[in-house]
């Protein structure tokens, strides 16, 4: 029986998750085929065809578990409509995640992302809550910037001194 819990299946989804993580680091999405996931899981199409509807589906699939693992990440801040500033820990997810994040932006995801969570008493303080969206789309466009440079040079910099360049460009609003 192929229960949503069952092992195999489990296996299966990690085996093909991780083939296709790793051929899209060399490849465009467009240029990857099914059976270049399945030859390199060791599956037969079948069971990609039983756990994903297409290649994109597969895409899909990764980057809702990286973007709900974010969530869980900052639950929180999310549940209680506040921001705790802590980039840090975000940091540290990016560097233990590289791959992922990889794939992410290089599917051109970063595009579709939305702030959920904005400091509304910084943006009355700052900015007596005018063209917050502009605001949050520059701080989302500088912040998502940095993380690609990041990864580009394969984390070379610690989560520490990532944070700490942050911090660094909002220091003069503090």
């Amino acid at each position: 029986m192929n229960t949503p819990n069952n092992k195999r299946k489990k296996e299966s989804v990690k085996k093909i998750e991780k083939a296709f993580l790793d051929i899209l680091q060399t490849n465009n999405l467009n240029q990857i085929k099914i059976s270049d996931i399945c030859k390199r899981a060791g599956l037969n199409r079948t069971t990609f065809y039983a756990n994903y509807e297409d290649i994109y589906a597969l895409a899909d699939s990764i980057r809702y578990k990286l973007e709900d693992n974010l969530s869980k990440l900052y639950r929180n801040e999310i549940e209680n409509g506040f921001n705790s500033h802590d980039y840090l820990k975000l940091f540290h997810h990016i560097k233990e995640n590289q791959i992922l994040y990889k794939t992410y932006f290089k599917l051109g995801y970063d595009d579709n992302y939305k702030i959920i969570v904005y400091d509304t008493n910084l943006s009355h303080k700052y900015f007596q809550n005018r063209f917050l969206e502009y605001h949050m789309e520059f701080f989302k466009s500088g912040i998502t910037k940095i993380i690609k440079m990041w990864l580009q040079n394969d984390c070379r910099e610690s989560p520490e001194d990532m944070f700490e360049i942050l911090k660094s460009e909002y220091r003069g609003r503090e």
